[in-house]
């Protein structure tokens, strides 16, 4: 077994054949997150992260020229989110770190003597510097412009916008509080007790100092969202059987309804439930909010009745049924309520199924219009507060994330130096969209990637596959900023003369709910297995491949698929990278050995298979690992070198899940490449 220290893995830069760029350079733009829009006047805000440095920008208009309002310097690992502007759009809230694990401590990977925490700062427009008002997240300010509230260690706490105060605890309560939202007048405070197996709305009277909870029940009540004058409260309720849940398919289930209640009073009707069968499972999309009460009187909301994830509306008096509002075999992802709060932009793969676009369509109905088209990608929209553009993020083959808008027919880029002067734009290949049959002729999507310059071959190759797993890799750089560094990867790869092929396989989103919830799927079957093999044996059948000479690389659910890859059919695979996958799913998913899902989920991991595994891995992964145990990997490595199995390991010490130092990306990604090279090469 070999063993490399981040350090060292960092030293590795030679390959047999040498790439035109440096992963440094490849992995060097900057990733915009967080878009958001000023409540009033033309600014956005979003945060960009450059090789580890997280900052604010903000552009305005007329001019619409990016600069910084925060000045951090450091890769220190500690995350930039959840923007909140003022009322009178002269500051941003926003937080600052990453939320404790388990044992209540904080991210720190950068292992500062010193310690980290989570905290909620505000730094104003006019260059001032950033003022920290206390530990905690999810910051809400106030409509009156006056309070900031925020949760701390799952209470509800406030603090006065001008700082002359110390935070205070809002009220003592049951549950753990979450998702707090004020009321549009600023009087009241909606928000979700947390209590376990069932969760309630509770809204506070700030005058009175009054707490009640809107229409109890033994569900999970969330999502609130207030209507327009404030009287009345709309959210979600998803019914709750108190077990523990099972891990497989659902593609149906007891359905989920939207309910109304009066703020005052608490008593609540129902305004709409879901139909059995598609779509009585919740499913959301990424927004603000999952219920958007327009102004005309109509609630939005998501729903796959028809099997995608679509946009529906119902009218707040007398309800009926709902009007169909993204018709087609697509789905919906990112969602805003216009400023007008009558029209709805939205992404969705419409027409072009591996990318996004945006569109726009009146709550009430009608027919949607297109707002960007191409070979582009584009999402998070972002209606300005003046009404006349639309920011938004997009990328290309060749050009990652980055922030544009939109005025009139117009677009332009925010911030154009994001892209830097030494990116390699000119030696990024744009991926091909291949369609290969898994069992039962199941329609695969993936990406393949082919070195410039192709020769005849025959050529190593490499199968990637991404987490989720319920994500979707696209004809471009990613949205999101884990598959955006994949996606850097694997077009590095290709430079160094790999066939790259990334899998869109059973259970990742983008291809409807059946597609999504695939039957066996994970812990109850492994069924994604049939497309790894079928993707290994696809590449066997291309003249540039050579056969002898294919592995895999995968992240996270990613990394399950590799494991399971070399366990299950290490003749095909011959060598792979993982990273933070799971292993074993009865004991991830802490099954007790009594259940009778026990067995099927262990049958359904790469442990059930390791007799058989007899390629070389590489696992990384950090131990402070929020989502996979790290325990997943110890075991394994174990397990490997009793069978004679090489292995090499690069651990980081106090890194996460989605790695949060730079250095860690950069460091796994350049062991990647010079284990590839050994094994493949």
């Amino acid at each position: 077994m070999v063993r490399y220290s981040s350090v060292l893995c960092l030293a590795f830069t030679a390959c047999a054949q040498q790439a035109p760029f440096t992963l440094d350079q490849v992995l060097g733009a900057s990733f915009p997150s967080e878009l958001t829009a000023a409540p009033a006047g033309g600014k956005v805000a979003w945060v960009s992260y450059t090789r580890g440095v997280r900052n604010i920008m903000v552009a305005e208009a007329p001019r619409y020229q990016a600069r910084k309002l925060t000045a951090y310097t450091a890769d220190d690992g500690q995350e930039l989110s959840e923007l909140a502007w003022t009322p009178d759009a002269s500051a941003i809230v926003y937080v600052r770190g990453q939320g404790a694990n388990r044992a209540g401590e904080y991210p720190n990977p950068a292992i500062d003597p010193h310690g980290m925490e989570q905290d909620v700062w505000m730094v104003t427009l006019d260059g001032a510097a950033p003022r920290k008002i206390g530990e905690g997240e999810s910051p809400a300010v106030s409509p009156r412009g006056d309070r900031i509230v925020f949760v701390r260690k799952g209470q509800l706490w406030w603090s006065p916008l001008d700082g002359k105060e110390a935070a205070a605890q809002v009220f003592k309560g049951r549950g753990q509080c979450s998702r707090p939202v004020w009321s549009p007048d600023g009087a009241r405070l909606a928000f979700v007790s947390g209590r376990g197996d069932h969760a309630f709305i509770g809204v506070y009277d700030v005058a009175a100092q009054a707490l009640r909870y809107l229409d109890p029940s033994t569900d999970f009540d969330s999502q609130p969202a207030w209507s327009p004058d404030g009287l009345n409260i709309a959210f979600l309720r998803t019914p709750s059987s108190g077990l523990r849940p099972v891990r497989e398919a659902r593609r149906a289930g007891e359905p989920w309804s939207i309910r109304i209640a009066r703020a005052d009073a608490g008593a609540g009707r129902e305004l709409w439930r879901a139909s059995e069968g598609p779509g009585s499972v919740f499913r959301g999309v990424t927004a603000g909010h999952q219920l958007l009460w327009t102004d005309d009187g109509r609630i939005v909301f998501p729903w796959e009745g028809d099997g995608w994830t679509h946009l529906y509306s119902v009218p707040v008096v007398g309800g009926g049924k709902p009007v169909l509002l993204t018709p087609g075999e697509f789905e919906v992802e990112d969602v805003a309520l216009d400023r007008a709060r009558r029209e709805i932009l939205f992404s969705s793969n419409q027409g072009d199924i591996d990318r996004r676009h945006l569109w726009k369509v009146a709550a009430g109905g009608g027919t949607p219009t297109a707002l960007t088209t191409g070979t582009g990608i584009e999402w998070s929209p972002a209606p300005t507060g003046d009404g006349a553009a639309v920011a938004f993020l997009r990328s290309d083959a060749q050009h990652p994330a980055h922030p544009s808008i939109r005025m009139e027919n117009e677009i332009r880029d925010l911030d154009p130096a994001a892209i830097p002067a030494d990116f390699p734009l000119a030696h990024m290949v744009a991926p091909q969209q291949v369609i290969f049959p898994s069992t039962g002729g199941l329609p695969i999507h993936a990406q393949l990637f082919a070195p410039p310059g192709l020769s005849a071959g025959p050529l190593p190759a490499v199968v990637f596959f991404h987490g989720g797993s319920q994500r979707q890799m696209l004809l471009g750089w990613h949205y999101m900023f884990y598959y955006a560094n994949a996606y850097a990867l694997n077009q590095y790869l290709a430079n160094l003369g790999y066939i790259v092929l990334s899998v869109n396989y059973r259970s990742g989103t983008g291809y409807g709910l059946d597609f999504r919830e695939a039957l066996h799927y994970g812990a109850s079957g492994g069924a994604e297995y049939a497309d790894v093999e079928a993707a290994g044996n696809y590449l066997r059948t291309r003249q540039n491949v050579d056969p002898a000479r294919i592995g895999a690389w995968g992240g996270s659910y990613g990394g399950y698929l590799t494991a399971l890859a070399l366990a299950r059919a290490s003749g095909l695979f011959k060598a792979g990278v993982d990273f933070h996958g799971v292993h074993n799913w009865a004991t991830e998913l802490n099954i007790p050995m009594t259940e009778p899902d026990y067995q099927v989920a262990f049958e359904s991991s790469p442990m059930a298979f390791v007799k058989t595994w007899r390629s070389p891995v590489l696992l990384i992964h950090g131990d402070d690992d929020r989502n996979v145990q790290f325990n997943q990997t110890v075991v394994l490595a174990d397990a490997l070198r009793k069978q004679n199995v090489e292995i090499e390991e690069l651990i980081f010490p106090d890194e996460i899940h989605d790695f949060l130092l730079h250095k860690s990306w950069l460091g796994g990604y350049q062991a990647t490449a010079r284990f590839l090279e050994r094994r493949l090469k």
